[in-house]
């Protein structure tokens, strides 16, 4: 191999005319014909393409309209009580024809005289009889009743979803218990997300005996039995949305500040982060400016994961007795109130199981979705 410090004359002074370009033709740059994606853009593009979770962003939505919607057009309030028109079967005008939703409920262990006594039986109110039978040798029958006029009820009031043991129409306190479950956990979400930020950017930027500190403390926190802290909060604050919020908020903060942690000790040894640090940039503005936005994707991904699960806890601590104080309603409440009747009559439990159901699967599903979507190493896949 020569050496380029001691080439012979021969070769050093070559002309300029002896040498020729290996490529052939003029050099142009490769064109771009589109135009370029942002990575928060590629990730819309990408969760579109996510049936599932896009059908499950659209049933979040609608039923946050509704809840925010229905209360206000029934005519009725979610206080408003009538003795009279206690536990009504859903009535709901144009399906009457077609034997849904309309009023009608089976009556057991009726005698069979009594169907032909008006002030029984009010004329009109029996429908058919479903089944005859004896007890004690006295004819008796389970007989299928128009119920509003069973009980005295107008043709023309209607109750969508029934009325509950004091007659309060029970889809107007469906959403709007709906409403008041959805603001406790997004309020009760929020409030974590901010101090678990915080308190994870600080462990994870400083690292070394503040975070040994800070992690030891957390660890601590999480052993904290989570009904008995609510319990307390209850205790020294009285039911309410704000002792439910301060209770969910507790020890809830723990896996965003993991969360959090972990991701600065990924980024803050990265060369942009180096090269900060190095031009004087403060402390502040190296974790909220430059390392904290590489989080963002997984913040928002694990705050949609845990908006459901401040539902159900808030459903769990009304059903067991720790919800908001009455009249006012929650998913947690209704359905508390309704598994104690539930044999008797089980649409009292059927609409708000179902509404919660749905928005438990539906959080989940458009959580899974917008997961994959703000994942980096999916970026610009088809």
């Amino acid at each position: 191999m020569l050496d380029p410090h001691n080439l012979p004359d021969e070769i050093r002074d070559l002309p300029d005319a002896g040498f020729e370009l290996a490529q052939t033709g003029e050099i142009k740059d490769e064109v771009f014909h589109t135009k370029p994606i942002g990575f928060y853009r590629d990730a819309l593009q990408r969760l579109r393409k996510s049936k599932a979770s896009m059908v499950s962003f659209w049933i979040i939505v609608i039923i946050i309209l509704l809840a925010l919607i229905v209360p206000n057009i029934t005519g009725y309030t979610y206080m408003e009580q009538d003795t009279s028109k206690k536990n009504l079967p859903p009535k709901i005008p144009g399906l009457e024809s077609l034997g849904i939703a309309d009023g009608s409920q089976i009556l057991t262990n009726r005698r069979r005289d009594s169907l032909d006594n008006p002030d029984r039986f009010p004329e009109g109110s029996v429908i058919r009889i479903v089944r005859e039978y004896e007890l004690s040798g006295v004819p008796v029958v389970d007989v299928m009743v128009d119920y509003y006029t069973f009980v005295g009820v107008d043709d023309d009031v209607y109750h969508w979803m029934g009325t509950d043991y004091l007659g309060r129409d029970l889809c107007t306190r469906l959403f709007q218990g709906t409403r008041v479950s959805l603001l406790i956990a997004f309020f009760a979400v929020l409030i974590r997300i901010v101090i678990g930020v915080i308190y994870g950017a600080i462990a994870g930027y400083y690292g070394g005996k503040v975070d040994f500190a800070m992690i030891h403390f957390a660890e601590v926190m999480d052993g904290l039995p989570y009904v008995v802290v609510t319990i307390l909060f209850m205790i020294l604050l009285g039911a309410g949305m704000f002792s439910i919020i301060l209770a969910m908020t507790v020890t809830g903060w723990i896996g965003t500040s993991r969360l959090i942690r972990a991701q600065f000790y990924r980024f803050k040894g990265r060369e942009y982060v180096l090269a900060a640090r190095t031009l004087g940039v403060t402390d502040r503005k190296l974790i909220f400016r430059h390392i904290l936005p590489n989080t963002i994707g997984p913040l928002i991904t694990k705050a949609m994961i845990e908006i459901p699960g401040a539902i159900f806890s808030e459903a769990f601590l009304a059903y067991i007795g720790l919800g908001i104080k009455p009249p006012n309603p929650s998913i947690g409440i209704l359905l508390s109130n309704g598994q104690s009747v539930l044999l008797q009559y089980p649409y009292q439990t059927l609409f708000p199981a179902v509404l919660i159901s749905v928005l438990m699967v539906a959080f989940n599903l458009f959580a899974n979705g917008l997961r994959d979507a703000l994942d980096p190493t999916r970026r610009g896949e088809d």
